[in-house]
């Protein structure tokens, strides 16, 4: 079995629906709009009109962040008059947890109610077209982790041993995002997305690499979250807060404090492209 992956299905299942049933209890069947808060976009959180919230140290089997910037706790409240969960920070391989536990909270949510998870992140750009402080909505991944969430025996219980990962990123709930953003006159990229271990940042000589491959930008996360949810069913739409120009692109050296307030910034153009974008799904029928 692969380094890293801890991983027994009957186990691991049966420790997801210890967590789904507490989550049940708390909060009933959750809304069907999830989202899942990066680096930087913590306070996302605080324009909710909060109705139940949860610390992950709460929830059972779940693991903790220990990353500054992610406060670890799921909230269910209104954004907009929309009704959603939100998890506030995520667990990262880099951390020293197994995919397994990366991607434990998303299951456990999905399994709870939830149909469309909308996953962020924080982003260096792979090229200076972009500028730090723009959102970039994923067309598509690339997985430089190495590793993938579903390696080990299948849980058939929650999808298929070989789940198709075209279109991962809805079109659909993409178009919805886009035509938010327009109708605000908010700038809005699209991109692809190049998935890395870290905690490093990249060298110059790996960020040429990932420009020839076709990346716009790079992250630590995201695409293991998004292959286990695809592998569950549901529609996965991500978007990356672009913080800083990745190494050679750029002279400068990127930090996490740079990261965190670059964030800070995009919140309320990123609230209003959410929550125009929650609109434009209802009205579509999508949600």
């Amino acid at each position: 079995m692969t380094a890293g992956v801890k991983l027994i299905p009957k186990v691991e299942l049966a420790a997801l629906n210890q967590a789904v049933d507490f989550l049940k209890k708390k909060c009933g069947e959750l809304p069907p709009f999830a989202m899942a808060l990066g680096s930087g976009l913590n306070p996302v959180a605080d324009r909710l009109e909060i109705e139940t919230q949860i610390p992950y140290s709460e929830i059972p089997n779940c693991p903790l962040s220990t990353v500054p910037g992610h406060k670890g706790r799921l909230i269910v409240g209104k954004l907009g008059g929309h009704r959603i969960c939100v998890m506030q920070g995520r667990m990262h391989f880099y951390e020293g947890h197994s995919l397994t536990e990366v991607v434990f909270l998303f299951r456990a949510v999905v399994l709870a109610g939830a149909k469309i998870v909308f996953v962020t992140n924080a982003a260096g750009a792979l090229h200076n077209r972009f500028v730090p402080g723009e959102l970039m909505l994923i067309q598509d991944h690339i997985n430089f982790m190495g590793l993938n969430p579903l390696i080990g025996p299948n849980i058939d219980e929650l999808g298929p041993r070989f789940p198709n990962l075209m279109g991962l990123y809805d079109p659909k709930l993409r178009d919805c995002f886009v035509a938010s953003a327009k109708a605000a006159k908010l700038p809005l990229r699209e991109g692809v997305y190049v998935a890395l271990n870290g905690p490093s940042y990249e060298t110059p000589a790996e960020v040429r690499l990932y420009q020839q491959i076709g990346g716009d930008a790079v992250g630590m996360s995201t695409a293991p979250e998004a292959i286990a949810l695809r592998h569950m069913g549901a529609r996965v739409v991500g978007m990356s807060c672009i913080t800083n120009l990745a190494a050679g692109v750029t002279d400068q050296a990127a930090n996490h404090e740079e990261v965190l307030e670059a964030g800070r910034k995009v919140v309320e153009p990123f609230c209003t492209i959410l929550i125009g974008a929650l609109h434009e799904m209802e009205r579509r029928n999508e949600i």
